[in-house]
């Protein structure tokens, strides 16, 4: 029998609200700052919700004129994330064993603004006015595309779909695939680009939001006794894996261990999670299994907590009832009080900064925390960051998506 494949991180790339790179985002992470803001369009003015978390750093500060006209926001986002993680990796240029390479990246709406804005154009202008990269633009494996095409990608290039686990689970893929042994090198993560009126409109009117309009910055509030939905964010997170003996040969730096994954569906409802968590439970049960991890082992969790009353005391009650006793050990993140909800860049993102915190040995912060639910009885990091324990040690993300998707990834210090 084969010995399975070790995966490791050996690259990181971020685009957020808290800074245009991984290195700025994890600081905006440690500081607790807010990367929430008004709404300053005059479209936001007939909006039950005001504000969003825009990205720090506009994609015309890093791409080409001709490369923001034919990549929709969401693909610009991905795009400028994977050319950081692959540098941060230690690549230049094209990959030189293309067939050893693979990419997967997902978006969970694809490109809704070029979709819309297109509409807009037939209805006010006519036909000939729809612009003939509309297609190419809008679809959702657009931004797995242009990342392929940028490293010369043929070992497979994949888009997941699976609302706000996208991220999440295009890293597990990217898991899968190495171990499989279809590729060395996987370039994985998760964009979103959705801060429109019609997305905001559809998540407001189904209550799934916060409408603290007079209070942005102090909207996105997972686990506090008063928190109301979730604060909408746009960017991309991006990472390396790679083969360890692929990292290796090559003397590559390795962030930490990409050790294992674990997918379950809830089959109960397409918006709501299930109110006891099982779905989560599963998905914990299973990462923890596939990454050969107690629950002894895990010191650090970075919460899918967006901040919705029932998703966030479902998520609690998976943890405890996988984890057991060992839940009380466990310095638990919820950073989208920081940088709001990515849908399906969301996974991604906190998967940097999942494998940032094993790397510097810092569980980031959540912020805005008054009154802790008392239904909450696990040990939130809260408003300063929080050292690691040493030696080796493990931490999760998970994350969840309308439909039931449950997605967790389980990380090794290294």
């Amino acid at each position: 029998m084969t010995a399975r494949k070790s995966v490791v991180v050996t690259g990181v790339g971020a685009t957020t609200p808290l800074g245009g790179d991984a290195a700025s985002f994890w600081d905006g992470l440690l500081a607790g700052r807010s990367g929430v803001r008004d709404l300053t369009e005059d479209w936001a003015e007939q909006l039950p919700v005001r504000f969003a978390a825009r990205v720090a750093v506009e994609p015309s500060a890093h791409l080409k004129p001709v490369e923001m006209r034919r990549l929709d926001r969401s693909a610009q986002f991905a795009l400028i994330a994977a050319r950081e993680a692959w540098k941060d990796a230690g690549f230049d240029g094209k990959f030189a064993e293309p067939n050893r390479l693979g990419v997967m990246v997902g978006s969970g709406i694809g490109g809704v603004t070029t979709l819309l804005s297109a509409y807009d154009d037939l209805l006010n202008k006519g036909p000939r006015a729809v612009g003939p990269r509309t297609v190419p633009m809008l679809m959702p494996n657009s931004p797995a595309a242009y990342v392929g095409l940028e490293f010369d990608a043929r070992a497979g290039v994949h888009a997941p779909v699976s609302a706000c686990a996208t991220g999440a689970e295009a890293v597990g893929h990217a898991i899968e695939m190495i171990r499989s042994g279809r590729a060395d090198v996987v370039v994985a993560g998760g964009t979103e680009a959705a801060i429109h009126p019609l997305p905001i409109a559809a998540f407001a009117n189904m209550m799934a939001m916060s409408k603290r309009n007079d209070d942005p910055q102090h909207a996105s509030r997972p686990f506090d006794v008063s928190r109301d939905g979730f604060v909408l964010g746009e960017g991309a997170g991006i990472l390396v894996l790679e083969s360890a003996e692929h990292a290796a040969a090559r003397g590559a730096r390795v962030y930490a261990e990409a050790a294992g994954v674990g997918f379950s569906a809830d089959s109960h409802d397409i918006a709501q999670p299930e109110p006891d968590g099982r779905g989560v439970a599963e998905a914990l049960a299973f990462a923890l299994e596939d990454a050969d991890l107690s629950a002894g082992d895990v010191k650090h969790l970075n919460a899918h907590a967006t901040s919705t009353p029932r998703g966030d005391l479902a998520e609690i009650m998976a943890f405890r009832k996988i984890l057991g006793s060992a839940a009380e050990d466990v310095a638990i993140s919820a950073t989208k009080s920081m940088h709001g909800h990515l849908l399906g860049g969301t996974g991604a993102i906190e998967s940097v900064a999942t494998v940032l915190a094993l790397h510097h040995r810092q569980a980031p912060p959540t912020i805005n925390i008054e009154t802790l639910d008392p239904e909450v009885t696990l040990d939130i990091v809260r408003d300063k960051p929080r050292a690691l324990p040493e030696g080796q040690i493990a931490a999760l993300n998970d994350s969840f998506g309308f439909g039931g998707h449950n997605v967790v990834v389980a990380f090794r210090s290294v």
